[in-house]
């Protein structure tokens, strides 16, 4: 089988000549190992790709994650200005912003003079009015959208045709120079959306202060994130990753992850399933309680599963009771195992994680979240030569 062939049949619970691997790697991880410019990694579609292609071949991955909205060919012709400096580069735009780019973690994107962003008010924001809430501050949708590059501030974002070509352009790149590699989508979820609109402090109060708004705001969201899934879909990815990081019990309950979440992810996932495509959810931190929650959104499969003392899923337990339903994705524990683990440890957690989840296929050996920057890249070399010897069926 090939790569693109093991993981297909993993997500359908096929039969496998071994277990899969994909760890999705912190973009810091990229910055540090790589010898091409932190800000054309993030900012350039192709580079991007291209750099994704090579770290899978590198480590030996049977797949890898674009986790970046395309760009558009001529972004650097928005800067202004440049500079390289001990803190990293720094990349002035022309509409008035500026990014500073970490040589080891992800860029961040300030007003002028290193000014926090503005974020949408909760007691000003109208869902029925895009201008009350299409800000700078919004980057998780402004990456591509209204003050950024060149989409119309007035367009409809719900329609995938308001979006241009170059939202898709790495997921094109990588399909086209990837032909065996399984190369999957990352969309972020309503309720991510939502979080990120107003901050997530101000956010998770408006959960409970203002529920309705908050309702209305996730019917518009999702309406973005379905236009979005479709214009990548359309592209042949191997299956779409949907980014619900931050709705664990950490920060939500379970009552209130069945209102505001599962009804939206049940919608984005049906319309990924119009194309015949896996869906995954991805979730940080303690989801233990809620995997029947996660199972009502529709998804065929979740990912990170982080394991005590990160978070809460036991992979034996959740295999057991879930491993029917769900394809799974991780549980290797990033931090205290792969980054601060010695070799040992490490080599044990990754026998016993594969003893766990390969019977039966349905399992993907990775990491439960991304792989540090910091991680030593031999490991993760090391972590593919250990499946090729016990994880094979």
């Amino acid at each position: 089988m090939n790569s693109r062939e093991r993981v297909r049949a993993a997500m359908r619970h096929q039969p496998c000549d071994r277990v899969p691997v994909m760890c999705q790697l912190a973009l810091g991880h990229y910055f540090v190992n790589s010898d091409r410019r932190p800000s054309e990694i993030w900012f350039d579609s192709e580079v991007f790709v291209e750099t994704l292609a090579e770290f899978q071949r590198r480590y030996g991955f049977d797949g890898f994650l674009i986790n970046l909205p395309g760009r558009p060919a001529n972004w650097q012709e928005y800067i202004s200005s440049y500079e390289n400096t001990q803190e990293g580069e720094r990349l002035a735009w022309r509409f008035g912003l500026e990014t500073w780019v970490p040589p080891d973690d992800n860029p961040h994107t300030f007003l002028p003079g290193r000014k926090p962003l503005p974020r949408a008010d909760i007691e000003t924001v109208k869902p029925s009015d895009p201008a009350t809430y299409r800000i700078p501050g919004y980057l998780w949708n402004t990456q591509h959208a209204p003050t950024l590059w060149d989409v119309p501030a007035d367009a409809d974002l719900s329609d995938p045709g308001a979006y241009p070509d170059w939202l898709t352009r790495g997921l094109r790149a990588a399909r086209a120079n990837c032909p065996d590699i399984s190369v999957h989508m990352e969309i972020f979820s309503p309720f991510t959306h939502l979080l990120e609109l107003f901050g997530y402090e101000q956010g998770l109060m408006a959960l409970l202060d203002s529920p309705e708004i908050c309702h209305e705001l996730l019917e518009v969201l999702t309406g973005h994130v379905i236009a979005e899934a479709h214009r990548y879909a359309a592209c042949d990815p191997d299956a779409i990753l949907i980014s619900s990081a931050f709705a664990g019990a950490g920060f939500v309950s379970r009552e209130m992850y069945k209102e505001f979440v599962v009804p939206w992810e049940r919608r984005v996932v049906e319309a990924i399933h119009g194309y015949d495509l896996p869906v995954y959810i991805h979730t940080c931190g303690a989801i233990g309680d809620r995997l029947d929650l996660m199972a009502e959104s529709g998804a065929d499969g979740l990912d990170t599963l982080d394991p005590p003392p990160l978070g809460t899923v036991d992979l034996a337990r959740a295999k057991a009771e879930f491993g029917e339903r769900f394809f799974f994705k991780g549980n290797l524990d990033a931090v205290n195992e792969m980054l601060l683990g010695d070799d040992a440890a490490f080599e044990h957690a990754v026998r016993e994680r594969l003893k766990i989840g390969m019977p039966g296929s349905g399992y993907i050996l990775s990491s439960a979240c991304s792989v540090a920057p910091r991680v030593k890249p031999e490991r993760l070399v090391r972590m593919v030569e250990l499946v090729q010897e016990y994880g094979r069926y």
